[in-house]
């Protein structure tokens, strides 16, 4: 962990903050086309462009999951997350959408005022 830390220590707080923001949505939108290639698979077993666009959805979507596991880090540096919030954080990864709510519910300043 400490590897992580020191990377993103040499970046400001606002531009992590924009970079796991925008991963949240990123990694959610991936889940939508990675839905759309399961069906599209789903009816089209034999096809090959099914399978090529599931095989690049999920290499994207992996990406994704990634950058938002390596990001959560920063982040509960950042909103001094407590252990709790940090377990969801780690499992809105897991759902599908879920992401968006931890970027829209997690990730504030000041949520208790709210």
């Amino acid at each position: 962990m400490n590897i992580i830390e020191k990377f993103f220590s040499k970046y400001p707080q606002e531009k992590v903050i924009g970079w796991f923001k925008k991963i949240c949505i990123a990694e959610a939108i991936s889940w939508f086309f990675l839905f759309t290639a399961m069906i599209w698979i789903r009816y089209d077993r034999d096809g090959f462009l099914p399978t090529i666009y599931i095989i690049i959805v999920g290499n994207i979507h992996g990406l994704f999951f990634t950058l938002y596991l390596l990001l959560l880090l920063p982040a509960r540096k950042i909103y001094n997350w407590d252990d709790e919030d940090t377990v969801f954080a780690l499992l809105a990864a897991f759902f599908p959408f879920a992401t968006v709510w931890a970027d829209t519910k997690l990730a504030k300043f000041n949520r208790e005022e709210n």
